[in-house]
């Protein structure tokens, strides 16, 4: 069984009309420490069933005694985010999975530069706090829609000065990332175009490829209602419109290896035997989504997928 610790939400405010955070502690013994980048996945009691949404750390690495994440109410969504604004309220307890890292911060850089749109400020949030103590070299690039999805702006204006760079509209990429000192990383973290267009224009300027680092909100997305056909045991799983496969699959007993939930880390893929599917990661190649599928967020386009399960 997967570690679940019990968390108490200890304070909550509302960032941004649209982004509110929660500061979380512990009901039973200290918090697992955690690095710049990390995330938890929040289990959320809805009415379609359990669900996981993963939600970056934004507190500071060195002080674990409590977790802060800030979260997005999404106009499209499964009903994580509704929950989490509009039912969750301070005293009440909550059940997250421990700290895991797919976006870690690298010591070596000589300069980091963050880019970050809308939400994606929150894991930059940690990386500030971890390279102010390291007193290392960064800066923050930061687009986000004034008065809506401008969370954390003062704070960051009053912590960070000229090292802080605001748009309201998509930056010249190109200015941003050409002629950087030798050994600099670029991190971004935000909507799947800007990560698209970040990592384009690191390509097209020369930038080797281990010093782009990206991280994606793409979470499960809701879908016509599907079969699935598990080939080992025999068993027929239905998965809802509202419910991912990770989802139906451990709701059937099933433990399934899992990090982000949204189809960028690949510890969930599994062998798919028969079936339209609808990729919807950002792991897998072409050549083996012909015979792989991320369960977190792959949906069946027909009526039955065979799995090697």
């Amino acid at each position: 069984m997967s570690v679940v610790l019990e968390v108490q939400v200890s304070a909550a405010r509302m960032l941004s009309p649209v982004v509110r955070e929660f500061t979380l502690q512990s009901c039973a013994g200290p918090l697992p420490g955690f690095s710049p980048g990390s995330h938890v996945q929040v289990h959320l009691p809805l009415a379609a069933g359990k669900v996981r949404n993963a939600y970056s750390l934004t507190g500071d690495p060195a002080h674990s005694h409590h977790y802060r994440i800030a979260v997005r109410l999404q106009d499209v969504s499964r009903g994580g985010s509704h929950y989490l604004h509009r039912q969750v309220r301070v005293g009440d307890r909550l059940q997250i999975s421990p700290p895991a890292n797919l976006f870690a911060l690298h010591s070596t850089a000589s300069l980091h530069i963050l880019i970050a749109g809308g939400i994606g400020i929150t894991p930059f949030m940690a990386y500030i706090a971890a390279l102010e103590q390291r007193q290392a070299h960064f800066e923050l690039h930061y687009l986000y829609r004034p008065g809506l999805s401008d969370a954390y702006v003062d704070e960051l204006q009053q912590r960070l000065g000229s090292r802080l760079h605001t748009y309201a509209s998509r930056p010249d990429l190109s200015r941003i990332l050409r002629d950087r000192p030798l050994g600099s990383h670029v991190y971004t973290c935000g909507p799947p175009p800007l990560l698209d267009a970040v990592r384009q224009q690191a390509t097209a300027l020369g930038w080797p490829p281990g010093r782009v680092h990206w991280e994606a909100f793409n979470g499960a997305q809701p879908g016509q209602a599907f079969d699935v056909e598990l080939l080992r045991s025999g068993r027929r799983l239905r998965v809802g419109a509202e419910q991912s496969l990770l989802e139906a699959l451990e709701s059937a007993g099933l433990q399934i290896p899992n990090l982000c939930r949204g189809g960028v880390c690949g510890q969930c893929m599994t062998r798919h035997r028969g079936g339209d599917i609808e990729h919807r990661d950002n792991f897998l190649s072409p050549a083996e989504q012909d015979g792989f599928l991320m369960p977190c967020v792959s949906r069946g386009r027909g009526q039955c997928v065979s799995l090697d399960l």
